[in-house]
């Protein structure tokens, strides 16, 4: 069993969700393994991973619509703002969602179902430069 790691950016534009999977999938083919399990993880408090439908876009912008409902920016009782409004609701966003996701890999390809995409959540408004390390165990 051998384990391989990469760290990799991915640059936002801001708030939005971000398909990472092609990127994700390439690397992991490159490794040349066909059985294990890779690990991600993004290295920041306010974006996160979803694993969401890869065929309809509304269901992305639905997703954003219910969690700006869920969490508003700029709510009064946040006490944390220091970044702006949009900063502890990106924190709440994240503790909502997923910073590390664990994905099978089976015949050297994510063990992902037929509509299903891994994403990138950025939760804040400006533009970002994010980091996501791999880990493939196998």
């Amino acid at each position: 069993m051998n384990i391989h790691q990469h760290t990799f950016s991915i640059a936002t534009r801001g708030r939005g969700i971000y398909p990472v999977s092609r990127q994700i999938q390439n690397w992991v083919r490159e490794q040349k393994v066909q059985q294990g399990l890779l690990n991600l993880f993004v290295q920041h408090t306010s974006c996160s991973f979803i694993i969401q439908e890869n065929a309809d876009p509304d269901v992305l912008r639905d997703m954003e619509m219910f969690m700006q409902r869920l969490v508003p920016d700029g709510d009064p009782q946040f006490r944390h703002i220091d970044e702006g409004p949009d900063d502890m609701s990106a924190h709440i966003r994240m503790a909502l969602t997923q910073v590390s996701l664990q994905v099978p890999v089976q015949h050297g390809r994510l063990a992902l179902g037929t509509w299903q995409g891994i994403y990138l959540y950025e939760h804040r408004l400006q533009p970002m430069n994010r980091h996501i390390c791999l880990t493939l165990i196998g």
